[in-house]
């Protein structure tokens, strides 16, 4: 550090210790923010470390005098019991999200439309990579921190914000009586790799990376744990106040930025949509060079009287939108192919690559899809190839940098059988994908089917996971889904790390979903691309199941969602005497299903669309949202295709989202479907 020391501190044992704590305090503070905040140190460290134990020894002496905004209670070290949830006065909502210039162009052009204006003035600001956080400060103490939990209600954090030095525990100048500061926990990039470093040394646990650091430390019962990570805070707006701040949001910014809160240097404003876009292209362009991670853009009208006008569509503002910067690449090293085998027998090749950071993860494996991939992009053992991933998209091997092959890279040979039981593998058709053919006989099918039968959509059978399948199939206790309900107590007991009680948790699941429907069993026994909404489908348009094991091609094609493909994967699927004993052993050790008459075909005002439901919904379950829906005649789907005609998007849509609009299918928020539904969206 830089800077002379402040001598106005005269020590003298005359000093009343109250007048002399509250002064190192206020200047202890002054040190602390001008260094960890403005990158201006003040004095040097030997002096803040001097008045810093002054201080200690002081409160140490008179704790009845200790302040709430002492720069001694950053240290953390009191060990929580639990994190108690906070319901938060103003929810925290998240913001919708824009991937090609046309959506900032139609978000503009709606903001425009819905104000009746021209020429809208936005605030601008990076989207950090972390963990968004509420503070709330009364009478300009920090009283409490809370996470957005679920929008609603978070968990109370405070212990571990006190440890983050660059937030203020008193706000600077005078603060209305109540003020929540909204922003993001966020640990730097040059703050990760050191932790990581001595960790390394140290022989510790590294992290994994620094979007998860942040929420991670967020979540240590022990505050030290936190303060060690070094973690930064940037502000982005505010929650409940009792009085405005300003009449602007960038002017709330700069108002936060004087009580003491760090603020993105690069945050501003820029008008209509060219602004936004060239915005988007500078940060984009200094994005490496940042010393945190982004992920894309944060957009908000400036005015916040017109952001009050515009208000809000479903659990997500109309007066704001994220801009996402594309799916990031890295180079790394292939080393070798592994093998998946999936309920069906499809064998997958992974790509196990030397680790390498990319779109904000440390990856290690990649997907191939399948051989005719890998021929098509000429992959061999030992290339140096490129690595895509964006957001929480799966990570792929994009393709081979061919100028860095080596002479001692090897083709990826074809595999001819099993890896799990040898058998011979065959392919269909055109398909590109081989298969193992021996169905349960296969232990690695077998445990992923037992995955997918117990799956919550499926047979719903809760705690029965990954381990305890691995368990129950190595040790030859489970041949098949029936089996599952002829293992005693004592079985499931004797399993590795299974004490008695969760043993009986698990039986008690089991026997739960003895009692089930017939669209779960259709979907948990397994059928080749028979999907949740096809399983619904055909249960209800049959109404039992002897009736499918029945139905001919033609009857099958004739329901609704049902093609050539999917019909012969039925009739397939009830050809094979394996499938029809387990059916059987499942009714013989007691598995019920609701059966009934065929459904009646509805008519309503949905009648003929096919609608696509993705992300999550606040206002019902995705199960109601589609029975409500199929009331009105609408036949739900799984998939998004050319054939789609609507696509419900709730919180947190992805893929499917994504390509609805690429092909220009129509697109309904929560909101659009609760008004068709003729619910109240307050409801």
């Amino acid at each position: 550090e830089s800077g002379t020391a402040d001598n106005t501190l005269v020590q003298t044992a005359e000093s009343a210790p109250a007048i002399r704590i509250d002064a190192l305090i206020e200047r202890l503070n002054r040190y602390g923010h001008a260094y960890h905040v403005l990158d201006a140190p003040l004095v040097p460290d030997s002096e803040y470390d001097k008045l810093y134990r002054e201080l200690e020894a002081l409160e140490s002496a008179h704790p009845t005098l200790r302040r709430a905004d002492s720069p001694s209670s950053r240290v953390g070290g009191q060990i929580s019991e639990g994190f108690s949830e906070v319901t938060h006065a103003v929810a925290m909502l998240s913001l919708g999200n824009a991937f090609i210039d046309q959506d900032i162009l139609d978000f503009d052009q709606r903001v425009m439309d819905l104000l009746g204006e021209t020429d809208i003035d936005y605030s601008v600001e990076p989207k950090i990579d972390g963990l968004a956080m509420s503070l709330r400060y009364e009478n300009g103490l920090l009283t409490m921190a809370a996470t957005r939990g679920d929008g609603n209600v978070g968990e109370d954090v405070t212990q571990n914000i006190r440890t983050i030095q660059v937030i203020p525990l008193k706000l600077n100048g005078v603060a209305p009586a109540v003020l929540e500061v909204r922003g993001e926990v966020y640990m730097s990039k040059a703050a990760f790799e050191a932790y990581n470093a001595k960790m390394r040394a140290s022989g510790g646990k590294e992290l994994v990376n620094p979007r998860n650091a942040a929420a991670g430390s967020m979540r240590q019962l022990d505050s030290s744990l936190t303060a060690a990570r070094r973690l930064s805070f940037f502000a982005y707006g505010i929650g409940e106040h009792s009085a405005p701040l300003a009449t602007t949001h960038s002017g709330t910014l700069q108002q936060l930025k004087a009580f003491g809160f760090p603020v993105f240097d690069g945050v501003g404003t820029a008008t209509g949509a060219p602004g936004l876009l060239a915005y988007y292209q500078t940060i984009g362009a200094k994005r490496a060079a940042l010393s945190f991670d982004i992920d894309g853009v944060v957009y908000k009208v400036d005015r916040l009287d017109w952001q009050q006008e515009l208000g809000f569509v479903s659990r997500a503002p109309r007066w704001a939108v994220a801009h996402k910067y594309p799916a990031e690449e890295a180079m790394t090293k292939l080393l070798a192919i592994d093998l998946q085998i999936g309920r069906t027998g499809a064998i997958t090749p992974v790509a196990r690559l030397e680790p390498v950071f990319v779109g904000g993860v440390t990856v290690s494996n990649a997907t191939l899809h399948n051989f005719d991939e890998i021929a098509r992009k000429d992959i061999r053992l030992g290339d140096q190839v490129v690595v895509r991933r964006a957001g929480d998209v799966i990570p792929e091997l994009a393709r081979v940098v061919l100028e860095m092959r080596s002479e001692a890279s090897l083709p990826v040979a074809i595999p001819t059988h099993c890896p799990c039981c040898n058998s011979a593998l065959s392919k269909q058709g055109d398909e590109a994908v081989w298969r193992c053919t021996q169905g349960m006989s296969c232990s690695a099918q077998l445990k992923a089917g037992l995955r997918h039968f117990a799956a919550r959509r499926a047979m719903d059978i809760e705690g029965l996971g990954d381990e305890i399948i691995e368990q129950l199939v190595n040790q030859r206790l489970v041949h098949n889904q029936a089996d599952l309900y002829t293992l005693k107590l004592s079985q499931l007991a004797g399993l590795e790390r299974m004490a008695e009680k969760s043993a009986r948790n698990v039986q008690a699941a089991i026997e739960k979903s003895r009692q089930t429907t017939l669209e779960r069993v259709l979907f948990g026994i397994g059928i080749r691309d028979v999907g949740e909404s096809t399983a619904k489908i055909l249960a209800r348009h049959f109404g039992n199941l002897t009736a499918i094991q029945n139905a001919d091609l033609t009857t099958l094609q004739a329901v609704p969602d049902v093609g050539p493909v999917v019909a012969m994967r039925i009739v397939e699927f009830f050809k094979d005497p394996r499938a029809v004993a387990v059916l059987d052993a499942l009714r013989a050790a007691g598995v019920s299903w609701t059966e009934g008459e065929p459904m009646q075909k509805i008519e309503g005002t949905l009648s003929g669309k096919t609608i696509v439901l993705t992300g999550s919904l606040s206002k019902m379950t995705r199960e109601k949202a589609q029975a409500a829906l199929e009331q009105l005649g609408a036949k739900m789907s799984d998939s998004v295709s050319k054939k789609t005609s609507i696509l419900i998007a709730g919180e947190k849509a992805g893929s499917k989202l994504a390509k609805a609009q690429e092909l220009n299918i129509e697109i309904w928020d929560e909101a659009k479907m609760l008004l068709v539904l003729g619910q109240d969206e307050k409801s």
